[in-house]
Formats: structure tokens, C-alpha cells, sequence
């Protein structure tokens, strides 16, 4: 895998922020939520030929493949669905603003994560799925 850099580990904390702000009072309610975990992009590497990049978005109520550019860019909520072909198969990607001027591309593969004990446990999680979806 390849090390991202500075800037790009810096743009994912932003997104995950921007996520929690956005979803805060819909993981609040949802029955199945996980207190022990939380919002987090993670395992994210270059998507080959392109400015974006491919990762995990955990957060306490599923677990995503997701995908966000480089730089900022404006996404709407009711932009048509976009497949992703990865050696794991082809993943229909939703598209979630995050603000006016950014959002992220995201495709639910687990939608139930109240069985994990820890962050860590999730993390571990994220690895090996996206090591399938990747590298299949």
C-alpha cells in the first residue's frame, strides 16, 4: 500500500469531521449505534489514473467503501449513483455533500457494527475488507 501523504491524511480528518457534523444527530438515534466507536476514514490509498482516493469510512453505525478527491470538490446528494470497478467486483457508489464545496463518494458494505468491542476491533475490520475489495 501506498504512504499518502501529509496533506492527504490532513484532508481525511477534515472529511471525517465534516461527516460527524453532518450525521451527528442521525448516529445519535439509529438503534443499532456503537458508542465505542466513531466517525473515522482510514486504510485509504490512491485510486490508479485519477485525483481520488479509496478507502474505509467507519463510523459507530456501518462500516463504507468510500471515495474522495484530493482537493476539495462539491458533491449533491441527489447526483446519480457512480460504480467503482475494483478486483473485488463493482460497488455502486452514493454520493454525500459534506458542506457547499466537499463531500465523499460511498458504498455501505457492513450496516451493523454494534458486535465490536473496540475501535481498534473495527479498524482490523476495515483492513481486511478492504484488502478483499482491493486486492481480491
Amino acid at each position: 500500500m501506498q504512504a499518502l501523504s501529509v496533506e492527504q491524511y490532513a484532508r481525511l480528518q477534515q472529511l471525517a469531521r465534516a461527516y460527524q457534523h453532518r450525521c451527528a444527530a442521525t448516529i445519535k438515534r439509529h438503534p443499532a449505534r456503537n458508542p465505542r466507536l466513531a466517525v473515522d476514514l482510514l486504510c485509504f490509498q490512491p485510486l490508479p489514473d485519477s485525483d481520488e482516493l479509496v478507502g474505509a469510512l467507519i463510523t459507530p453505525i456501518s462500516l463504507s467503501l468510500a471515495v474522495v478527491s484530493d482537493s476539495p470538490r462539491a458533491l449533491r446528494d441527489d447526483m446519480p449513483r457512480r460504480w467503482l470497478a475494483l478486483p473485488g467486483g463493482e460497488y455502486p457508489l452514493e454520493p454525500l455533500a459534506l458542506g457547499e464545496s466537499d463531500g465523499l463518494w460511498q458504498c455501505p458494505l457492513l450496516d451493523d457494527l454494534s458486535d465490536l468491542e473496540s475501535l481498534h476491533e473495527a479498524n482490523r475490520l476495515a483492513q481486511h475488507l478492504l484488502e478483499r475489495v482491493l486486492n481480491a
